[in-house]
């Protein structure tokens, strides 16, 4: 589901494992995910992937959990030299509780909108290069998408991205403006986002937090949300 809800503008199948580019803007767009069992030998398949992020100009980057293939994976990866990164918590929720009324001051579009990216942008301070790539990624998703926003005249001030998939809804791109934090727009957004996915017939939300964002873990544990597994990245050292 998070693959599809964040669709990485190229991807090869490659014996099992699926590699994913999207000009280097994000970790899990332009990494390796070890889903399903190998045939090859597997330093000849790191090998290869090391090449074709090489020629890309990317680092390669494999994306972990306790359930790879095969299981030997990142004790491989780390006598190869790749270090840990970005240890990250999948969550979810239960949406039966879900309260049904809606957040007036926050607006939702289910389009694209030039004003959410641009603000996006500037406010979550990413390169602009990446500007073109995240709409286009945006643009790829094709599940009912919600773009989600609290704003204070012309400026957006708080942001959020849910996307459906079957009865889950993923909740992404959760940011408050730095000059606005500490206020629970970030609680708002994310339960309006809870809401607008229990309308649209989901039972269950999700998310992925980084172990290193004590703000956010406990904000999503108040609001209900629990962890279903871990990730991590392996990059070259």
């Amino acid at each position: 589901m998070t693959m599809s809800a964040w669709p990485a503008l190229r991807t090869i199948l490659y014996d099992g494992w699926v590699m994913r580019f999207s000009d280097g803007f994000t970790r899990r767009a332009n990494s390796v995910s070890p889903l399903y069992p190998s045939t090859l030998d597997i330093n000849q398949k790191i090998t290869t992937c090391e090449g074709i992020y090489k020629s890309l100009g990317q680092p390669t980057v494999f994306k972990m959990t306790e359930d790879i293939h095969p299981d030997s994976l990142d004790g491989i990866l780390n006598e190869r030299g790749y270090a840990i990164n970005a240890p990250t918590s999948v969550q979810i929720a239960d949406l039966d509780d879900t309260d049904s009324t809606s957040d007036s001051d926050i607006v939702v579009t289910e389009q694209l909108d030039d004003h959410w990216l641009d603000q996006f942008f500037r406010k979550s301070g990413l390169d602009e290069r990446y500007l073109v790539t995240l709409r286009e990624m945006l643009g790829r998703i094709i599940s009912k998408r919600g773009l989600f926003s609290i704003a204070a005249g012309d400026d957006v001030i708080a942001f959020g991205l849910a996307v459906m998939d079957s009865d889950y809804v993923g909740l992404y791109d959760i940011l408050t403006d730095r000059n606005y934090r500490r206020q629970g727009l970030g609680r708002r957004i994310s339960r309006e986002m809870m809401r607008w996915g229990k309308a649209n017939g989901a039972k269950t939300a999700y998310l992925q937090v980084m172990l290193n964002n004590p703000p956010a873990l406990r904000l999503y544990d108040e609001i209900g949300f629990k962890e279903a597994y871990k990730y991590w990245y392996r990059l070259k050292a």
